[in-house]
């Protein structure tokens, strides 16, 4: 599988999840595999993140597309993955989120399912 696209529906506004999703003190909360992540700046554009997962293995990431409450695009620094957050209003109190990772050569190797984002909606719902 080269890409791997994935949506959920999120019932709480659309600054709060993109707030959420963007901020590497909560990675952990929602993504399994990862124990620690961490950026070298303020979120933006150019933005470094390093993350570390359960095996111990460090990425590097950084922020090549970014427009508040619409779109978080990572590139990895040491390999041809990408993630694209997408995110789209629904209602003043609801927001679609559309996770689109892909690779531009090789195949993913560990891609995200559903149970990851129903894990970051049950921890955003409460």
């Amino acid at each position: 599988m080269k890409e791997n696209r994935i949506t959920i529906k999120i019932k709480r506004p659309i600054t709060e999840v993109f707030e959420f999703t963007i901020n590497p003190s909560n990675t952990h909360l929602w993504v399994d595999s990862i124990v620690e992540e961490k950026a070298d700046s303020l979120i933006g554009l150019g933005t470094k993140y390093v993350n570390k997962d359960t095996a111990g293995n460090v990425s590097e990431y950084i922020v090549i597309n970014f427009e508040q409450d619409k779109v978080f695009e990572l590139k990895s620094l040491n390999s041809d993955y990408h993630v694209k957050y997408t995110y789209k209003s629904v209602s003043p109190n609801e927001t679609e989120l559309e996770y689109f990772e892909w690779v531009d050569s090789s195949e993913l190797r560990h891609p995200f399912n559903m149970k990851t984002l129903k894990k970051l909606k049950a921890t955003m719902e409460g």
